[in-house]
């Protein structure tokens, strides 16, 4: 049976405690522990599935809620970064599902009790089993901490995304991808700003000013964008 200490270490950082403590060792439990174990019946792939879904949808709720001056593209790809296998399983690490995980022997000694695949399976299916045992809230509450760890990670993750958004539009349209020229450099070499010109197949579009030329380069597509009435 699952390591007392580690299901009670577990169950320490979830909103309540389980109603139904077999639901908790189901999601714990990898295929592979199937093969030696009769006490268990069904492993973690069907609440996988359901824990899936249900975080997409409370993920793309709360970019909806936190970034309500984002476009769907940007949207669309924080999604993509939250949840991510290597991004799941480090919230899955956060709280400690790898010592209450149920694996084969064999899995034990390949290291499966830190493996990014099996730990994100498990988080989602741990998910699943909140869900079924406490309802939609309680699951919120564990997940909204999580996200809003990722606040800052997602604003420079994509920090150059309205250069980004202009690619798309000049290669939509069978142009080549912006070059960004720079018009000047003012300033002590201390406390430079540089000044750049997005400019699409020879067609000069908008300029920005900045401390870096990559800010400049961002403030140039930003402008550019407002000049091609793109929000």
């Amino acid at each position: 049976m699952i390591n007392l200490i580690a299901e009670l270490n577990l169950i320490s950082h979830l909103p309540e405690p389980f109603k139904n403590i077999d639901l908790l060792r189901k999601a714990m439990c990898h295929r592979s522990y199937l093969n030696e174990n009769e006490d268990m019946k069904e492993d973690n792939e069907r609440l996988e599935f359901l824990g899936d879904s249900i975080l997409g949808f409370l993920v793309a709720e709360w970019l909806y809620k936190e970034f309500p001056q984002k476009p769907e593209g940007f949207l669309t790809k924080a999604r993509a970064l939250i949840v991510r296998t290597q991004n799941l399983a480090k919230y899955a690490r956060s709280i400690d599902i790898g010592p209450a995980l149920l694996l084969s022997k064999g899995e034990e000694l390949t290291g499966a009790r830190e493996r990014d695949a099996v730990l994100c399976d498990a988080f989602e299916a741990l998910i699943a089993a909140i869900y079924i045992d406490q309802g939609m809230e309680a699951v919120r509450n564990l997940v909204e901490p999580l996200l809003k760890s990722e606040e800052d990670t997602i604003m420079d993750r994509f920090d150059l995304e309205p250069k980004s958004r202009l690619q798309e539009w000049a290669q939509a349209i069978g142009h080549k991808s912006p070059v960004y020229v720079l018009l000047a450099e003012t300033g002590p070499d201390h406390d430079r700003v540089f000044s750049i010109q997005a400019v699409v197949d020879e067609r000069p579009l908008g300029i920005g000013k900045g401390k870096t030329k990559q800010a400049a380069e961002k403030k140039a597509a930003e402008n550019s964008l407002k000049i091609l009435g793109i929000n």
